[in-house]
Protein backbone atom coordinates (compact mmCIF):
# COMPACT_ATOMS: atom_id res chain seq x y z
CA UNK A 1 0.00 0.00 0.00
CA UNK A 2 3.12 2.36 0.80
CA UNK A 3 4.43 1.92 -2.33
CA UNK A 4 1.26 2.16 -4.26
CA UNK A 5 0.81 5.89 -2.54
CA UNK A 6 4.15 6.52 -3.38
CA UNK A 7 3.96 5.68 -7.00
CA UNK A 8 0.69 8.09 -7.41
CA UNK A 9 2.33 10.94 -5.47
CA UNK A 10 5.30 10.44 -8.18
CA UNK A 11 2.95 10.42 -11.29
CA UNK A 12 1.49 13.74 -9.45
CA UNK A 13 4.42 15.07 -9.61
CA UNK A 14 5.29 13.73 -13.33
CA UNK A 15 1.71 15.29 -14.65
CA UNK A 16 2.72 18.61 -12.41
CA UNK A 17 6.15 18.90 -14.00
CA UNK A 18 4.18 18.26 -17.83
CA UNK A 19 1.62 20.92 -17.19
CA UNK A 20 2.78 23.92 -19.62
CA UNK A 21 3.72 27.06 -17.36
CA UNK A 22 2.06 30.11 -18.49
CA UNK A 23 4.88 33.39 -19.70
CA UNK A 24 3.12 35.12 -17.18
CA UNK A 25 3.48 32.66 -14.31
CA UNK A 26 7.19 32.32 -15.95
CA UNK A 27 8.08 36.14 -15.03
CA UNK A 28 5.80 35.86 -11.92
CA UNK A 29 2.89 38.58 -12.92
CA UNK A 30 -0.49 38.03 -11.40
CA UNK A 31 -2.58 39.13 -14.75
CA UNK A 32 -5.43 40.34 -13.07
CA UNK A 33 -3.73 42.12 -10.51
CA UNK A 34 -1.52 43.62 -12.94
CA UNK A 35 -4.24 44.70 -15.02
CA UNK A 36 -6.28 46.19 -12.23
CA UNK A 37 -2.96 48.02 -11.56
CA UNK A 38 -2.48 49.73 -15.01
CA UNK A 39 -6.46 50.84 -14.94
CA UNK A 40 -5.58 53.05 -11.13
CA UNK A 41 -1.95 54.19 -12.64
CA UNK A 42 -4.05 55.51 -15.86
CA UNK A 43 -6.88 56.84 -14.06
CA UNK A 44 -4.61 58.82 -11.48
CA UNK A 45 -2.61 60.20 -14.49
CA UNK A 46 -6.45 61.67 -15.88
CA UNK A 47 -6.77 63.00 -12.71
CA UNK A 48 -3.38 64.54 -11.62
CA UNK A 49 -3.63 66.48 -14.72
CA UNK A 50 -6.74 68.21 -13.85
CA UNK A 51 -5.32 68.38 -10.37
CA UNK A 52 -1.93 70.25 -11.21
CA UNK A 53 -4.13 73.10 -13.43
CA UNK A 54 -3.21 71.03 -16.46
CA UNK A 55 1.15 71.37 -16.06
CA UNK A 56 1.86 68.73 -18.09
CA UNK A 57 4.77 68.83 -15.97
CA UNK A 58 3.50 67.11 -13.35
CA UNK A 59 2.15 64.18 -15.21
CA UNK A 60 5.28 63.76 -17.38
CA UNK A 61 7.02 63.26 -13.64
CA UNK A 62 4.76 60.72 -12.31
CA UNK A 63 4.78 58.71 -15.60
CA UNK A 64 8.52 57.98 -14.86
CA UNK A 65 7.66 57.29 -11.11
CA UNK A 66 5.56 55.08 -12.16
CA UNK A 67 7.57 53.45 -15.18
CA UNK A 68 10.38 52.99 -12.10
CA UNK A 69 7.56 51.59 -9.77
CA UNK A 70 6.14 49.05 -12.19
CA UNK A 71 9.97 48.14 -13.02
CA UNK A 72 10.66 47.69 -9.43
CA UNK A 73 7.28 45.50 -8.70
CA UNK A 74 8.89 43.31 -11.76
CA UNK A 75 12.38 42.71 -10.17
CA UNK A 76 10.64 42.60 -6.76
CA UNK A 77 8.63 39.75 -7.79
CA UNK A 78 11.24 37.58 -9.36
CA UNK A 79 12.81 36.89 -5.86
CA UNK A 80 11.65 34.19 -4.17
CA UNK A 81 9.88 34.58 -0.83
CA UNK A 82 12.57 32.58 1.33
CA UNK A 83 15.10 35.39 0.50
CA UNK A 84 12.53 37.85 1.98
CA UNK A 85 12.07 35.64 5.23
CA UNK A 86 15.66 35.05 5.66
CA UNK A 87 16.90 38.29 4.70
CA UNK A 88 14.10 40.43 6.73
CA UNK A 89 15.91 40.99 10.41
CA UNK A 90 18.89 43.00 8.64
CA UNK A 91 16.25 44.88 6.88
CA UNK A 92 14.81 45.54 9.95
CA UNK A 93 17.65 46.54 11.79
CA UNK A 94 18.89 48.23 8.92
CA UNK A 95 15.64 50.45 8.66
CA UNK A 96 15.65 51.42 12.26
CA UNK A 97 19.12 52.49 12.01
CA UNK A 98 18.38 55.19 9.57
CA UNK A 99 15.21 55.90 11.55
CA UNK A 100 17.85 56.76 13.90
CA UNK A 101 19.88 58.93 11.73
CA UNK A 102 16.82 60.70 10.73
CA UNK A 103 16.20 61.77 14.37
CA UNK A 104 20.03 63.04 14.69
CA UNK A 105 21.31 63.91 10.85
CA UNK A 106 18.08 64.34 8.49
CA UNK A 107 16.64 67.04 6.84
CA UNK A 108 13.10 68.21 6.03
CA UNK A 109 10.33 71.16 5.51
CA UNK A 110 7.94 72.70 7.65
CA UNK A 111 8.68 71.59 10.92
CA UNK A 112 8.91 68.04 10.18
CA UNK A 113 12.55 65.95 9.61
CA UNK A 114 11.87 62.88 7.62
CA UNK A 115 14.56 62.85 4.98
CA UNK A 116 18.37 61.56 5.12
CA UNK A 117 20.67 62.65 2.44
CA UNK A 118 23.85 61.05 1.93
CA UNK A 119 26.08 61.25 -1.29
CA UNK A 120 23.78 63.72 -2.29
CA UNK A 121 20.73 61.36 -2.92
CA UNK A 122 18.27 62.27 -0.06
CA UNK A 123 15.34 59.19 0.83
CA UNK A 124 12.73 58.51 3.46
CA UNK A 125 13.76 56.15 5.27
CA UNK A 126 10.43 55.16 7.10
CA UNK A 127 9.00 54.34 3.43
CA UNK A 128 11.15 50.99 3.58
CA UNK A 129 9.79 50.12 6.64
CA UNK A 130 6.11 49.93 5.05
CA UNK A 131 7.94 46.50 4.05
CA UNK A 132 10.27 45.97 6.50
CA UNK A 133 7.97 45.93 9.55
CA UNK A 134 5.44 43.18 8.01
CA UNK A 135 7.81 41.30 6.75
CA UNK A 136 9.96 41.15 9.89
CA UNK A 137 6.59 39.86 12.16
CA UNK A 138 5.83 37.48 9.06
CA UNK A 139 9.36 36.05 10.11
CA UNK A 140 8.93 36.31 13.74
CA UNK A 141 5.86 34.46 13.74
CA UNK A 142 7.07 31.84 10.84
CA UNK A 143 8.87 30.18 13.27
CA UNK A 144 6.87 30.20 15.97
CA UNK A 145 3.55 28.05 16.80
CA UNK A 146 0.84 29.06 15.39
CA UNK A 147 -1.80 30.77 16.93
CA UNK A 148 0.80 32.95 18.42
CA UNK A 149 1.23 32.47 22.86
CA UNK A 150 1.48 35.18 24.92
CA UNK A 151 5.02 35.81 24.73
CA UNK A 152 5.09 35.76 20.55
CA UNK A 153 2.64 38.50 20.69
CA UNK A 154 4.51 40.84 22.70
CA UNK A 155 7.39 40.51 20.56
CA UNK A 156 5.74 40.92 17.63
CA UNK A 157 4.10 43.99 19.43
CA UNK A 158 7.76 45.65 20.27
CA UNK A 159 9.01 44.67 16.55
CA UNK A 160 5.89 47.14 15.64
CA UNK A 161 6.33 49.81 18.66
CA UNK A 162 9.99 50.42 17.95
CA UNK A 163 10.17 51.64 14.10
CA UNK A 164 6.14 52.99 14.82
CA UNK A 165 7.63 55.87 17.62
CA UNK A 166 11.19 56.56 15.82
CA UNK A 167 8.39 57.80 13.03
CA UNK A 168 6.02 59.71 15.54
CA UNK A 169 9.10 61.29 16.46
CA UNK A 170 10.04 62.97 13.09
CA UNK A 171 6.85 63.94 13.23
CA UNK A 172 4.81 61.57 10.63
CA UNK A 173 1.30 60.36 12.15
CA UNK A 174 0.21 59.02 9.05
CA UNK A 175 3.03 56.94 7.95
CA UNK A 176 3.63 55.51 11.71
CA UNK A 177 0.13 54.53 11.10
CA UNK A 178 0.68 52.64 8.39
CA UNK A 179 3.41 50.72 9.31
CA UNK A 180 1.92 50.05 12.66
CA UNK A 181 -1.21 48.40 10.99
CA UNK A 182 1.28 46.78 8.41
CA UNK A 183 2.46 45.29 11.56
CA UNK A 184 -0.63 44.36 13.33
CA UNK A 185 -2.46 42.57 10.49
CA UNK A 186 0.70 40.13 10.18
CA UNK A 187 -0.47 39.60 13.81
CA UNK A 188 -3.79 39.58 13.56
CA UNK A 189 -3.32 36.98 10.74
CA UNK A 190 -1.78 34.49 12.78
CA UNK A 191 -4.54 33.39 14.35
CA UNK A 192 -4.61 35.93 17.35
CA UNK A 193 -7.32 35.50 19.92
CA UNK A 194 -10.26 37.75 20.64
CA UNK A 195 -8.61 37.86 24.16
CA UNK A 196 -5.44 39.20 22.97
CA UNK A 197 -7.87 41.33 20.32
CA UNK A 198 -9.85 42.64 23.43
CA UNK A 199 -6.62 43.41 25.65
CA UNK A 200 -4.70 45.13 23.21
CA UNK A 201 -7.78 47.36 22.62
CA UNK A 202 -8.21 48.07 26.06
CA UNK A 203 -4.58 48.91 26.82
CA UNK A 204 -4.93 51.81 23.28
CA UNK A 205 -8.11 52.74 24.88
CA UNK A 206 -6.63 53.56 28.27
CA UNK A 207 -3.45 55.12 26.73
CA UNK A 208 -5.62 57.51 25.02
CA UNK A 209 -5.37 60.11 27.63
CA UNK A 210 -1.67 60.09 28.01
CA UNK A 211 -1.23 60.10 24.63
CA UNK A 212 -3.73 63.42 24.29
CA UNK A 213 -1.68 65.12 26.39
CA UNK A 214 2.49 64.09 26.05
CA UNK A 215 2.42 62.13 22.75
CA UNK A 216 0.32 64.30 20.10
CA UNK A 217 1.76 68.11 19.31
CA UNK A 218 -0.04 71.14 18.70
CA UNK A 219 -0.88 70.88 15.36
CA UNK A 220 -2.03 67.32 15.77
CA UNK A 221 -4.17 68.34 18.67
CA UNK A 222 -5.54 71.02 16.38
CA UNK A 223 -6.43 68.74 13.62
CA UNK A 224 -8.45 66.68 16.07
CA UNK A 225 -10.08 69.24 17.09
CA UNK A 226 -10.95 70.85 13.76
CA UNK A 227 -12.10 67.25 12.90
CA UNK A 228 -14.99 67.60 15.57
CA UNK A 229 -15.87 71.04 14.57
CA UNK A 230 -14.62 72.46 11.59
CA UNK A 231 -16.46 75.30 11.30
CA UNK A 232 -14.98 76.83 14.39
CA UNK A 233 -12.09 78.19 12.29
CA UNK A 234 -13.21 77.93 8.80
CA UNK A 235 -10.68 80.52 7.43
CA UNK A 236 -7.60 78.83 9.50
CA UNK A 237 -7.51 75.16 10.55
CA UNK A 238 -10.68 74.26 8.86
CA UNK A 239 -9.75 75.51 5.54
CA UNK A 240 -8.81 72.39 4.09
CA UNK A 241 -11.69 70.22 5.15
CA UNK A 242 -14.15 72.67 4.50
CA UNK A 243 -13.51 73.28 0.80
CA UNK A 244 -12.83 69.55 0.38
CA UNK A 245 -16.39 69.00 1.55
CA UNK A 246 -17.67 71.57 -0.89
CA UNK A 247 -15.53 70.05 -4.10
CA UNK A 248 -17.45 66.62 -3.36
CA UNK A 249 -20.73 67.79 -2.44
CA UNK A 250 -20.73 70.12 -5.56
CA UNK A 251 -20.28 67.69 -7.90
CA UNK A 252 -23.46 65.64 -7.50
CA UNK A 253 -23.81 62.04 -9.20
CA UNK A 254 -22.54 63.24 -12.62
CA UNK A 255 -19.96 65.93 -11.96
CA UNK A 256 -18.61 69.24 -13.51
CA UNK A 257 -17.14 67.77 -16.24
CA UNK A 258 -13.28 66.69 -16.78
CA UNK A 259 -11.16 70.13 -16.08
CA UNK A 260 -14.32 72.02 -14.91
CA UNK A 261 -14.12 71.77 -11.21
CA UNK A 262 -14.38 74.88 -9.74
CA UNK A 263 -13.00 74.41 -6.35
CA UNK A 264 -9.81 72.98 -7.87
CA UNK A 265 -9.50 75.08 -10.90
CA UNK A 266 -9.99 78.35 -8.65
CA UNK A 267 -7.20 77.13 -6.34
CA UNK A 268 -9.15 76.79 -3.57
CA UNK A 269 -8.77 73.11 -2.58
CA UNK A 270 -6.02 72.75 -0.93
CA UNK A 271 -2.79 70.25 -1.55
CA UNK A 272 -5.33 69.33 -4.63
CA UNK A 273 -2.85 67.09 -6.91
CA UNK A 274 -1.47 65.09 -3.71
CA UNK A 275 -3.54 64.19 -0.64
CA UNK A 276 -7.03 65.70 -1.40
CA UNK A 277 -6.98 64.71 -5.10
CA UNK A 278 -9.92 62.34 -4.33
CA UNK A 279 -12.37 65.69 -4.30
CA UNK A 280 -10.71 66.78 -7.78
CA UNK A 281 -12.40 63.54 -9.01
CA UNK A 282 -15.59 63.83 -7.05
CA UNK A 283 -16.27 67.54 -8.24
CA UNK A 284 -15.35 67.04 -12.04
CA UNK A 285 -16.78 63.13 -12.26
CA UNK A 286 -19.43 62.90 -9.55
CA UNK A 287 -20.23 60.40 -7.47
CA UNK A 288 -19.87 57.92 -10.62
CA UNK A 289 -16.55 58.48 -10.76
CA UNK A 290 -15.80 57.83 -7.31
CA UNK A 291 -17.58 54.47 -7.59
CA UNK A 292 -15.58 53.23 -10.40
CA UNK A 293 -12.51 54.10 -8.34
CA UNK A 294 -13.87 52.65 -5.08
CA UNK A 295 -14.63 49.35 -7.27
CA UNK A 296 -11.15 49.11 -9.03
CA UNK A 297 -9.49 49.62 -5.37
CA UNK A 298 -12.15 46.89 -4.09
CA UNK A 299 -11.09 44.26 -6.75
CA UNK A 300 -7.00 44.84 -5.60
CA UNK A 301 -7.65 43.92 -2.63
CA UNK A 302 -9.63 41.37 -3.19
CA UNK A 303 -7.02 39.99 -5.54
CA UNK A 304 -4.90 40.49 -2.90
CA UNK A 305 -6.76 38.33 -0.44
CA UNK A 306 -7.55 35.78 -2.60
CA UNK A 307 -3.53 35.53 -3.05
CA UNK A 308 -2.92 35.51 0.52
CA UNK A 309 -5.61 32.32 1.15
CA UNK A 310 -3.71 30.57 -1.88
CA UNK A 311 -0.05 30.77 -0.40
CA UNK A 312 1.85 27.72 0.48
CA UNK A 313 3.29 28.98 3.43
CA UNK A 314 2.88 30.49 6.18
CA UNK A 315 5.21 33.19 6.03
CA UNK A 316 3.65 33.63 2.44
CA UNK A 317 0.39 34.29 3.73
CA UNK A 318 0.68 36.25 6.53
CA UNK A 319 3.15 38.87 4.22
CA UNK A 320 0.92 38.91 1.61
CA UNK A 321 -2.12 39.40 3.88
CA UNK A 322 -0.51 42.47 5.60
CA UNK A 323 0.24 44.13 2.38
CA UNK A 324 -3.40 43.37 0.97
CA UNK A 325 -4.90 45.23 4.15
CA UNK A 326 -2.59 47.66 4.63
CA UNK A 327 -3.51 48.69 1.42
CA UNK A 328 -6.94 49.28 2.10
CA UNK A 329 -5.76 51.41 5.23
CA UNK A 330 -4.28 53.59 2.45
CA UNK A 331 -7.25 54.17 0.80
CA UNK A 332 -9.74 54.08 4.21
CA UNK A 333 -7.59 56.61 5.72
CA UNK A 334 -7.23 59.11 2.59
CA UNK A 335 -11.02 59.17 1.59
CA UNK A 336 -11.66 59.76 4.96
CA UNK A 337 -9.62 62.72 6.21
CA UNK A 338 -10.37 64.41 2.59
CA UNK A 339 -14.48 63.89 3.21
CA UNK A 340 -14.05 64.63 7.07
CA UNK A 341 -14.35 61.52 9.05
CA UNK A 342 -10.94 61.31 9.93
CA UNK A 343 -8.21 63.50 11.20
CA UNK A 344 -5.69 64.74 8.10
CA UNK A 345 -2.53 63.06 8.72
CA UNK A 346 -0.96 63.45 5.17
CA UNK A 347 -1.59 59.99 4.23
CA UNK A 348 -1.78 59.82 0.24
CA UNK A 349 -4.24 58.08 -2.28
CA UNK A 350 -2.53 55.23 -4.05
CA UNK A 351 -1.56 55.17 -7.25
CA UNK A 352 -3.52 58.55 -8.06
CA UNK A 353 -2.02 61.18 -5.78
CA UNK A 354 1.49 62.74 -7.16
CA UNK A 355 4.73 61.45 -5.59
CA UNK A 356 7.10 59.04 -5.91
CA UNK A 357 8.52 57.88 -3.30
CA UNK A 358 5.32 56.01 -1.98
CA UNK A 359 4.27 55.12 -4.97
CA UNK A 360 7.38 52.87 -5.42
CA UNK A 361 7.34 51.65 -1.74
CA UNK A 362 3.55 50.73 -3.11
CA UNK A 363 4.32 48.68 -6.18
CA UNK A 364 7.26 46.99 -4.07
CA UNK A 365 4.51 45.45 -2.09
CA UNK A 366 2.47 44.55 -5.22
CA UNK A 367 5.96 42.99 -6.18
CA UNK A 368 5.69 41.32 -3.40
CA UNK A 369 1.75 39.60 -3.40
CA UNK A 370 3.13 38.79 -7.01
CA UNK A 371 5.80 36.39 -6.01
CA UNK A 372 3.66 35.34 -3.42
CA UNK A 373 0.81 34.31 -6.08
CA UNK A 374 3.20 32.52 -8.11
CA UNK A 375 5.18 30.69 -5.94
CA UNK A 376 5.91 27.01 -7.23
CA UNK A 377 4.01 24.31 -5.74
CA UNK A 378 6.66 21.87 -3.79
CA UNK A 379 6.39 18.39 -3.05
CA UNK A 380 7.16 16.81 -0.20
CA UNK A 381 7.39 13.34 0.87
Amino acid sequence: MANRDYSHRLSDMDSSLRKPVSLARRLHLDVPLLVLLLLLASAGLGVLYSASGGDFKYVQRQSVFMCLAFLGMFIVAQIPLDFYRRWSIWAYLGGCTLLLGVLFFGTGAKGAQRWLEIGGFRFQPSEMMKLGVPMMVAAFLYQRAQPPAFATVCGALVIVAVPAALIVRQPDLGTAILIAAAGLFALYLAGLSWKMIGAVTAALMASTWPIWQWGLRDYQRQRILTLLNPHDDRFGAGWNIFNSKAAIGSGGVYGKGYLQGTQSQLDFLPESHTDFIIAVLAEEWGMRGVLILLLLYVLVIARGIYISFMAQYLFGRLLAGSITLTFFVYVFVNIGMVTGLLPIVGVPLPMISYGGTSLITLMAGFGILMAVGTERRRVHF
